[in-house]
């Protein structure tokens, strides 16, 4: 099988998923890869963005903002044990290149849940229920209808993609090199099983996979997070589906089915950040921006562009130190707090978001 160079906007998962058990050897097993690896990327730009825009003027220990700042550090876990398992069987994950960049509104990368648009706005009912859809589990445990696919939908779950990934690695002759591995501890500070680490050898790809499903999509008998953070911390599916119901998730003694019956579930005042246009601002022709905001919204993306860079060189050859795609991060922050307060020109009340466009230097 041939490794077909990876694109962000294609239907590549559901061309992965449709091949024969035979094909699916150690080059079939790279390209998946590539495209979790553009998964677990994808979500931390919508993520980012909303809580980005929570206003924590008042209160700087808003309970959202820890939740969904937990789940972003959770997703950048993700991304970097998918990246230990692909270069560790030869490959090289492809971040820094417009062919592979995230594009907002727009699908998810290879075609995988394709009835999802994703979008970068501030935190709102819609924004959270676009996490829960991206988080969705094939069948989650709790009943109500609005849970379950939408009508017509016949596709899996991210969750399934994986699954099909751990039985190549099972099936297939792969070597484990060790080569090119990040290590980094985050499980300290995030919870365990946060911490990236070295993948050698079957039993890591077994543990880092069993990670990454269950912190985003619970287990078959359980929305609660088995490594979490804090006590009682659920999946991210179930996370964002709390914020979206206004209600937190609890088992009721007497059915023992888990319901959202419990506390209220505010979300939190955030400033109102519109959804940014394909492309950016500047196709906006009601609100393109003055020279200043376009210096903020260009600095942004220079240090986004930076991050992308900094993380391929990471898991690169020869290896760059990740401090620098870690350093941009906290510039890309900074510089988001200045945008989302900035007025739109159309007089709606709506803000500025970031634009996480991709500018090859």
């Amino acid at each position: 099988m041939t490794t077909i160079a990876a694109r962000y906007e294609s239907d590549a998962i559901t061309r992965l998923l449709r091949a024969p058990d035979e094909e699916r050897d150690v080059e079939w097993l790279k390209e998946a890869l590539q495209q979790a690896v553009l998964i677990e990327l994808a979500t931390i730009p919508p993520y980012s963005t909303a809580l980005w825009s929570i206003d924590r003027t008042l209160d700087m220990e808003i309970e959202i903002y820890q939740d969904i700042r937990e789940i972003i550090f959770d997703e950048m876990s993700h991304f970097g044990l998918v990246c230990n398992m692909l270069t560790t069987i030869g490959g090289t994950p492809l971040l820094a290149d417009e062919a592979v960049v995230p594009k907002y509104p727009g699908p998810l990368p290879g075609g995988v849940r394709p009835c999802i648009r994703a979008f970068l706005s501030g935190l709102n009912r819609d924004s959270v229920e676009l996490f829960s859809e991206i988080e969705k589990p094939e069948t989650p445990i709790i009943t109500l209808r609005a849970e379950g696919l939408r009508p017509g939908e016949t596709y899996s779950s991210i969750g399934v993609f994986y699954d099909a990934i751990l039985d190549t690695f099972r099936t297939s002759q792969v070597e484990f090199t060790g080569e090119r591995q990040v290590k980094f501890p985050l499980g300290t500070k995030h919870g365990k099983g946060n911490d990236i680490v070295p993948i050698t050898k079957l039993e890591d790809v077994e543990k880092a996979i069993k990670i990454i499903k269950e912190q985003g999509e619970g287990t078959g008998t359980s929305p609660e997070n088995p490594f979490p953070g804090k006590e009682g911390e659920l999946s991210h599916y179930y996370t964002f589906r709390e914020m979206y119901h206004g209600k937190k998730l609890v088992k009721n003694p007497t059915t023992g089915k888990w319901e959202f019956t419990g506390p209220a579930v505010e979300l939190p005042p955030a400033h109102p950040v519109a959804v940014v246009p394909r492309g950016g601002w500047q196709n906006d022709p009601v609100n393109r921006p003055n020279p200043t905001t376009q210096a903020l919204l260009d600095s942004f993306n220079e240090a986004y562009t930076d991050m992308l860079q900094g993380l391929e060189g990471a898991w690169g050859s020869p290896q760059q130190p990740i401090g620098t795609a870690i350093g941009a991060m906290g510039e890309m922050r900074e510089i988001a707090g200045e945008i989302v307060v900035i007025p739109l020109p159309d007089g709606s009340g709506r803000t500025y978001g970031p634009e996480f466009l991709f500018r090859r230097k």
